[in-house]
């Protein structure tokens, strides 16, 4: 299972690092890992301090460090 988490943390930063800021939903469908995923991902890389968190309307809006 690590080894799943931490391949989607890989391309949730590489996907952040070439398109910017971006919503968990756009992250989630143009990345095409499932939901769940992505939300591990998110806390590998927020634990990592690698990733910021910010509200933006209703959405949650993730951009690199």
């Amino acid at each position: 299972m690590s080894n799943t988490i931490g391949d989607a943390a890989g391309i949730v930063w590489k996907y952040l690092d070439n398109n910017g800021p971006s919503s968990v939903n756009k992250v989630t469908t143009e990345t095409g890992i499932n939901k769940n995923d992505v939300q591990r991902a998110i806390g590998w890389l927020c634990k990592e301090d690698k990733l910021s968190i910010e509200m933006i309307g209703r959405a949650e809006t993730l951009s690199l460090k």
